[in-house]
């Protein structure tokens, strides 16, 4: 059996060197300078999510201006089809009915247009005026090759310029369209005939000027 020597306690070790250990203390500092990185890093990461969410933002507010600007121009389109269906049907119904106007306007200059078939008539006239159909071409007007058709051609010394002197068929418009042309018959001036003002001037100088009273 062992005896305990007296007078001496037992102690905790201590290193060679003599310093003693603190390891609470060390584990703090372990903690302080692992936790500052950590959260430079977090906002860092959340930084480059924001950039991230923004550039999706605006790319996907371009896509959206975009196809709202398509859309508007499909609607432009659209309708701009549908008027010019409508025209083109209307123009292909009115141009059906031209001969029919025709004979109106022939019954008309004959005194033939009376009774029940007068009735009829004006009320055909009213229905195509009101769908946009326009009569024109009339006797005196200068001749337009856009809107009139020459059928008959001849010369007369009362006139200065190409005249439409007859007017064999009205012309038809819608709007801006022409869907007949005016057949008429013009007249030139005589060849070599000069207007009547010169004739005058001429007469004129050739008897020494006007005589004075």
């Amino acid at each position: 059996m062992s005896e305990e020597t007296p007078g001496f306690e037992e102690k905790p070790d201590v290193p060679a060197d003599g310093t003693p250990e603190e390891p609470k203390a060390a584990d703090s500092a372990d903690q302080a300078e692992g936790a500052a990185p950590a959260g430079d890093a977090t906002d860092v990461a959340l930084l480059a999510q924001l950039d991230q969410a923004r550039t999706a933002l605006t790319e996907r507010t371009a896509d959206l201006q975009r196809l709202q600007a398509e859309y508007q121009n499909y609607r432009r389109r659209v309708e701009r089809d549908r008027v010019t269906v409508k025209e083109i049907a209307v123009a292909s119904l009115l141009t059906e009915l031209l001969p029919v106007l025709d004979d109106i306007g022939r019954a008309r200059e004959h005194g033939e247009l009376v009774g029940g078939f007068k009735s009829v008539a004006e009320s055909l006239e009213t229905v195509v005026a009101k769908m946009g159909l326009q009569q024109f071409g009339k006797e005196g007007e200068p001749f337009d090759p856009t809107v009139h058709e020459a059928l008959m051609h001849s010369y007369a010394p009362d006139v200065t310029e190409t005249t439409c002197v007859a007017i064999l068929q009205p012309g038809y418009r819608i709007g801006e369209r022409t869907i007949r042309p005016a057949r008429v018959a013009v007249a030139e001036p005589q060849p070599g005939a000069a207007p009547a003002g010169k004739e005058d001037q001429k007469a004129d100088e050739e008897s020494g000027g006007p005589e004075e009273g």
